[in-house]
């Protein structure tokens, strides 16, 4: 089993910055890849960006260039630094971790919320 605690999120003006963390515990060397996903309200859950074991990383169109997701490998933490944020930014950012086995652990989210 895996555990993941995400934090960072809060309210911030469009154009602003905020950065995620999402810490992992438990059997953390069993993950081969980690992601970011989130929902706005009405809507389905929508992969923001990956990162591999091996350090590849993908991005929605929607987020690239203005987001960044990396690890510390030491803190088993990833990271997702968010610039230059828009109002349709806003949404609750899930932390997800999947396995060798393909099973995917899921944080609590955060909310992010972009004012105009």
């Amino acid at each position: 089993q895996v555990q993941l605690v995400e934090s960072g999120g809060g309210l911030v003006q469009a154009g602003g910055s905020l950065r995620l963390s999402c810490a992992a515990s438990g059997n953390i060397f069993s993950i081969i890849s980690r992601a970011w996903y989130r929902q706005a309200p009405g809507k389905g859950r929508e992969l923001v960006a990956t990162i591999t074991s091996g350090a590849s990383t993908n991005y929605a169109d929607s987020v690239k260039g203005r987001f960044t997701i990396s690890r510390d490998n030491a803190k088993n933490t990833v990271y997702l630094q968010m610039n230059s944020l828009k109002p349709e930014d806003t949404a609750v950012y899930y932390c997800r971790h999947r396995d060798y086995r393909s099973n995917d652990y899921w944080g609590q989210g955060t909310q992010v919320t972009v004012s105009s």
